[in-house]
């Protein structure tokens, strides 16, 4: 006999469904679990998270190529635009967007925020994030985190150090006390670059950093 298609679509979705509702009740914390409509906001919540992925593409160099605002010009004919100092940066991954619809880039600090709840529903998701933004086709020599899409040299508040610190501290309470330190030496060097650039670039007064 012929099997027919989405004979058993009811069943499997019964069952992935009940999937869906065993992993959020081991995540959520007892006294939300316990509240269906805090439960529900939750879960919401961290849908919404989970929704807002998407693949973002952005290759810089050739993008100031075609802006007539590229390093192989010579500097009186190349034209004033904006991300000019940051031909370095080639993005092509799966990032979290504040909001795909209507915000559909990504904002360094932003992200930051979003790598904590995201831990909840996808800790290997959530980690990569913190490690995108100082990979070196992410952060600018000089130590600089890119801001946003339309002026990657803009000023975000200092938190990437704060969120990969409290990941791992996540982390490690979720397993049990073992925390990723590789985790942390991989991304310590790039933040250390990154404090140095505030330091210097931003704070030559030591009055904020």
């Amino acid at each position: 006999a012929v099997h027919a298609p989405f004979a058993d679509f009811d069943a499997l979705f019964a069952r992935r469904l009940q999937e869906a509702d065993a992993f959020y009740a081991s995540i959520l914390a007892p006294g939300v679990r316990d509240d269906a409509d805090r439960a529900r906001v939750m879960r919401q919540a961290l849908a919404g998270m989970l929704w807002t992925k998407q693949f973002y593409h952005y290759d810089l160099h050739r993008w100031l190529e075609e802006h007539g605002a590229g390093a192989h010009l010579p500097p009186h004919r190349r034209h004033s635009v904006r991300n000019s100092e940051w031909s370095h940066m080639w993005n092509g991954d799966i990032i979290s967007m504040p909001d795909k619809w209507e915000y559909p880039w990504y904002a360094a600090w932003d992200l930051a925020f979003h790598a904590l709840p995201l831990a909840m529903v996808d800790l290997d998701f959530a980690k990569q994030q913190l490690e995108l933004m100082l990979r070196n086709d992410y952060i600018h020599p000089n130590g600089q985190l890119p801001a946003y899409e339309w002026n990657f040299g803009d000023v975000n508040p200092p938190v990437h150090a704060w969120a990969t610190m409290n990941m791992y501290l996540l982390e490690r309470e979720s397993r049990g006390g073992a925390g990723d330190l590789e985790f942390l030496k991989l991304t310590f060097s790039k933040l250390l670059l990154n404090f140095t650039w505030w330091v210097n670039r931003k704070d030559r007064t030591g009055a904020n950093v």
